[in-house]
Order: structure tokens, then sequence, then C-alpha cells
């Protein structure tokens, strides 16, 4: 009987079962789902390896300068603003990924770009989280005329071209930005402007689909059983928003979230690309791969400027990618496996 029941408990909990039975909750069947696609689970990987280096990199340079001499030397040659005499060095056991026009050690530079790219995007897309699920909650749950106009404001934006958006508002906006801040007497902070207005103008653009897939979500729910029990007790709308509908929304809004990151990076890239995105001496990925196409000649190719920050941006854009098509597949209650 025993070795029955730890039979009966090994096929409960074996992955290519756990999903079907009975006991387990949402959670762990969409886990288990996650588990078997393999793609997914490299992507998610991958990242990782990719956030432990360019996080590692700096700290690693931090802590050689109290080796020694010589940690204190391979710290300085290191740093990705320090310009030296070997421009266009190819890759080798010193530069793993060779040195660009200023003698600047191409790895560090790419990792450092790395933090930049990553950030605007992650803060970018946690702007979207914040409008998105707020506009798509509201107008999902008050439903009627107002959720007629809110909707009716998010189609209009969606016919305005997001990019030229951006852009505009960088171009108009950045020097009354600075201007403004050099007569309050902080002309430091004006440095950052561009990096502030990438912040804002890209999440800006990112939290129309979110806000459309919040209010599918909540029309769904607003008529659960729950909700009017939770209604009839006396709650108030803002507590059956918060307590009982974006809860319930939280997996479909990470499962997006995760596809409106490599969006964003892809977009800042662009934009670095085309001298509208991170200035001097900051760099992101599409910066570098800027600075490596100015160095295009037929007479010699530095093949390394655009290849190594042109690899490292593509697989982070598509392990994200994966990722986010992984967490879909796992919380798609449609399919038979639910």
């Amino acid at each position: 009987m025993n070795e029955e029941q730890t039979a009966s408990n090994a096929d409960i909990y074996h992955p290519s079962s756990i999903i079907h039975h009975p006991t387990i909750a949402p959670n762990q069947r969409a886990w288990c789902r996650f588990r078997r696609n393999r793609l997914a689970v490299i992507s998610g990987w991958t990242l990782a390896i990719v956030l432990l280096f360019v996080v590692g990199w700096p700290i690693a340079l931090r802590l050689a300068t109290f080796i020694g001499p010589a940690g204190v030397a391979f710290s300085k040659n290191y740093q990705p603003e320090k310009l030296s005499d070997a421009q266009f060095q190819p890759p080798s056991v010193k530069h793993w990924f060779g040195t660009d026009v200023h003698g600047r050690d191409l790895l560090s530079r790419v990792l450092y770009g790395a933090q930049i790219s990553l950030l605007v995007g992650m803060v970018g897309a946690g702007i979207s989280l914040v409008i998105g699920v707020l506009w798509g909650a509201i107008a999902g749950y008050a439903g009627g005329r107002l959720d007629s106009a809110m909707m009716r404001f998010v189609d209009i934006l969606y016919s305005l071209p997001s990019i030229i958006f951006v852009i505009v508002l960088i171009t108009t906006l950045e020097e009354v930005w600075k201007k403004w801040l050099t007569e309050l007497g902080t002309p430091g902070i004006g440095k950052s402007a561009r990096l502030l207005f990438l912040f804002v103008g890209l999440g800006a653009v990112s939290w129309l689909t979110m806000a459309r897939i919040v209010r599918g979500q909540v029309l769904s729910l607003r008529q659960r059983a729950f909700v009017e029990a939770s209604r009839s007790l006396g709650a108030g709308h803002a507590h059956i928003l918060r307590r009982h509908i974006i809860p319930n929304i939280f997996g479909v809004v990470i499962v997006y979230l995760t596809l409106t990151v490599p969006a964003i990076i892809l977009y800042e890239s662009f934009l670095s690309y085309l001298g509208l995105g991170i200035q001097p001496p900051m760099a992101s990925w599409g910066s570098l791969i800027a600075e490596g196409a100015d160095q295009l000649n037929p007479i010699r190719v530095y093949w390394w400027l655009i290849a190594f920050p042109g690899a490292l941006l593509i697989t982070t854009l598509l392990a994200l990618n994966f990722l986010g098509d992984g967490l879909r597949d796992a919380w798609d209650v449609r399919s038979g496996d639910w």
C-alpha cells in the first residue's frame, strides 16, 4: 500500500502530469508549462548570463583596485572612457572585443552600454506598466461613456507614429528643459536631460497596448461572482480594483511586460543610431553600433565595432521575446492543458 501511495505521489508531481492534476494551483501549472518550453528556459538562462556580466564587470573593475598596483592598472586600462594609443585593435587576448577609434576597450563599453540600454528598457516598461494598468483597469471597470471616451483617446494616440512623437519630444523640449535648469542654478542635472526624455517619451508611447489588454481582462472579471459578492458587502470601487481585479490580471500583465522591454530597447537603439538617443560620454548599444558604422570604409572594415554590440543587442532582444512568448503560452488558459 505504501508503495502504491509513493508511486501515486510521484506521478502527481511528475512534470508531464502535474499540469493535469486537479489539485495543482494555476501558478504551478503555468510554471510546469513554462519549464516544458525549452526555448523559453534557454532564453531565461541567456538573460541571466547577460545580466551577470553587465552587473559583474563594473564590480570586478572596482574590486581590482584593492588587489594592488597590478589591479589598479587593470582597472584603469579597462575603464570604458580610458583613452589609449591602441586604436582599432582587433579582438585579442588583451582586448576580447578589440578597441575603438579612441583606443578604448570595446568589451567594457559594450557592457557599460548594456546598462543604459537595459535601464531605458526597464524604466520605460515600468512607466508603461503604471499608465497602462491604471488606464485600462479604470476604463474596463467603469464601462459606459467613460470607457468609450478613454478608449477613443487611446485610438487617437494609436493613429500617431510613436517614434515621430518621441523624436519631436526630444528635439523640442530638451533645450527648454536645460535652459530652465540652468536658470535654477542646477545645470548638472541638464546633462541627463536626454536620458530623462527617453524614459518619459518611450514609456509614454508604449502603454497603449497594455491599456487595451488590461481593459479586456477587466471587462471579463468585473461581472464575476467574487466581484459581485465584494460589491454587495459594501466594498468601494478602489477596494475592488486593488484587491480583486488587478491581482487576477497580474499574470497577463507580467507576460506583456516582458514583451514591452525589448520593444523599448529597440526604440532606444534606433534613436541612438540616429544621434537622437544617448549622447557621449555615455554609450548604449545603439550609439556603439552608430560609432562602428561611422568607421566603415572601402579600405578596411573594422567589423568588431559593429559585430559585438549588434550581436549582444540581437541576443538580448531574441531572449526577451522568446521568454515573453514562453510566459504567454504558460498562462494561456485556452490551452487544453488547463
